[in-house]
């Protein structure tokens, strides 16, 4: 297995020229242990607002706070080395209003040491980050399937499944990228549409549940390597099962602390001098 080699951080103004180019490699991180096992291997990793129900088990993103997304995005920053690190904007934190989502988005770009900021939405949002932009703040946009909207839309499902959805979500994406964005991501959007937009945009569109033909591709990581098993959304592909590996584990070292087994002599602290039992 190669691993690319790079030096310093990979900038945004760096992802934005990577359209057309080599596949953007992009995974969720939300600790820095995490960071640090995907560092080498990726572009780009995002703190997304999944870590409300991947971390905390809450059925939607919608509970996130901002302080939540602070924190998390402080650890995965201080646990990675090349990859470009983007937070995501927790429902509510910049909705309201352009001055809204600046002052936020400072504070995430002051506290956590990130190289930007995704948050969501189309034409409606496109101001905000029109104003983002212009202040300094580098933005991601994320359209199609949003699952910030995810009462609104009636449920995760896909998208562009009629003429006139497919037309919004073209339409949404290129509002975004006029508006300033450096990338996109596309989520839960189908195929034929996916491609089409990633072919008429100037900016790398990352795919989750959209398309191959999409700048790079995007993923849970607890998703990829069987740690969160609540559901398993179609387009994800599992590359381990470390929740078994886990189980396993845990029923081990029950069985040994249980037998009596763990800990032992090599694991206890011992006065100077003292010979060990045989």
């Amino acid at each position: 297995m190669s691993t690319p080699v790079r030096g310093r951080r990979l900038s945004t103004p760096a992802i934005r020229r990577r359209k057309g180019g080599a596949a953007l490699v992009c995974l969720t991180a939300y600790t820095t242990p995490m960071a640090r096992f995907l560092d080498p291997h990726v572009d780009l990793l995002l703190v997304g607002d999944s870590l409300g129900m991947v971390l905390y088990g809450f059925d939607s993103t919608l509970p996130v706070t901002l302080d939540m997304m602070i924190n998390h995005g402080a650890a995965v920053v201080r646990g990675s080395d090349t990859a470009c690190v983007l937070v995501d904007m927790p429902f509510g934190s910049y909705q309201e209003s352009p001055e809204q989502a600046f002052r936020n988005a400072a504070r995430i770009m002051a506290e956590t040491g990130a190289s930007g900021v995704k948050l969501e939405g189309g034409e409606e949002m496109a101001p905000t980050i029109r104003f983002l932009a212009q202040r300094g703040i580098p933005v991601c946009g994320h359209v199609g399937l949003m699952p910030q909207a995810v009462h609104v839309a009636g449920g995760f499902r896909a998208t562009g499944r009629s003429e006139e959805e497919a037309a919004q979500i073209a339409a949404d994406a290129r509002a975004v990228a006029e508006a300033g964005a450096f990338a996109i991501v596309l989520e839960g959007t189908l195929e034929p549409v996916a491609a089409a937009i990633t072919a008429e945009l100037p900016i790398p569109v990352i795919g989750i549940g959209a398309s191959a033909a999409c700048d790079g591709q995007i993923l849970v990581t607890e998703d990829v390597v069987g740690l969160f098993s609540d559901f398993t959304p179609r387009f994800v592909r599992r590359y381990a099962e470390l929740g078994g590996m886990i189980a396993e584990a845990a029923a081990a070292y029950a069985d040994d602390v249980r037998g009596r087994r763990f800990p032992g002599p090599e694991h206890c602290f011992h006065a100077p001098g003292r010979k060990e039992a045989r």
